[in-house]
């Protein structure tokens, strides 16, 4: 078992120093990552070691705690949605932290209707979800950053119409909506946690975050399993989670990172190239998803004064 507080050192210890800070802040506009209201400042040279003037150190990618938290801003999103479905929230004591902290709009339980099928999936998610904010919460420490503000109604119906499903549409109106909203979230986690994890240099936190990759992609194939089955009496039904692959793509960038839920009249289960291997996003690429953006921006969508923390700038794809 993972012990949150020996993650916890370690962050202290080395992740979270002037060094790895100022490492963070020049690599990150290179490679996309984006963060908002960073400047590098010649005099953190001497945090590493040297003196003024001295050559700074060769950077090599974001903190691990930046990454943790990144995570955790996502987590708050998947927790507060779950959970919401099932007339239930995140406790107040998990929400505070670093950053500025939001509220939560939208949101209310799902008419479940399928012998209590679906609603046994969500109550199982809700709670991985929420057991994941309160183990990236407890091993970040007073790192943590404060859960942001959440959309989930507008942004929603926003993310409906880009994808060509019409006006209003509500998450939480039946079991239908309320998966392929989840589809919205469980395929852009896996993408991401999956695309984290070369730049995280900590073995531990590396072990933890695979441990999480591994349970989102659980979710991912239970709720893509669920919309196919039903798909298969409402074919309808199959065509707008598609149609929501699309749309994510459209987002994040001109490769093709998405798949549906049926293709070349096949269902599928696991998305993965050629290899078998699933796919990868940039922290940058999941934020255009969530933010509902192609371009490089701070905040949108889902969250509408953005996440918080350093990694907080969506791609520019467009």
């Amino acid at each position: 078992m993972f012990n949150p507080s020996f993650i916890r050192n370690a962050i202290n210890r080395s992740a979270q120093n002037g060094a790895d800070r100022r490492r963070f802040l020049k690599v990150a506009g290179a490679a996309g990552l984006g963060f908002a209201g960073a400047t590098y400042l010649g005099a953190g040279s001497a945090i590493a070691g040297g003196g003024p003037g001295a050559e700074p150190a060769a950077p090599e990618g974001p903190s691990d705690a930046a990454i943790l938290n990144f995570a955790l801003n996502l987590e708050y999103l998947e927790a507060e949605f779950y959970l919401r479905s099932l007339g239930e929230q995140l406790p107040d004591d998990s929400l505070g932290g670093v950053g500025t902290p939001g509220e939560v709009s939208g949101g209310k339980p799902v008419p479940f209707t399928s012998g209590g099928l679906i609603e046994q999936y969500a109550r199982e998610i809700a709670a991985d979800e929420k057991a994941h904010v309160l183990f990236l919460r407890s091993a970040l420490g007073e790192a943590a950053v404060a859960r942001p503000a959440i959309d989930i109604d507008a942004a929603f119906q926003a993310a409906a119409m880009a994808a060509g499903l019409g006006e209003g549409f509500d998450a939480y109106a039946s079991e239908e909506n309320f998966l392929l909203a989840a589809f919205i979230f469980e395929d852009v986690g896996v993408t991401a946690y999956k695309g984290a994890a070369p730049l995280v240099d900590n073995p531990t936190f590396v072990e933890a975050a695979a441990g999480i990759l591994a349970v989102e992609a659980y979710h991912a194939a239970n709720i893509r399993s669920a919309l196919n089955a039903k798909g298969m009496e409402t074919p309808e039904l199959r065509d707008s989670a598609n149609a929501i692959s699309d749309a994510r793509d459209s987002l994040d960038g001109e490769s093709d990172l998405d798949q549906g839920i049926f293709v070349d009249g096949q269902s599928n289960i696991v998305p993965s190239d050629a290899n078998a291997l699933a796919f990868s996003r940039s922290p940058g690429q999941v934020l255009n998803i969530v933010y509902l953006n192609p371009m490089a921006v701070t905040s949108g969508g889902f969250f509408p004064g953005g996440v918080n923390g350093e990694l907080n700038m969506s791609a520019a794809n467009a």
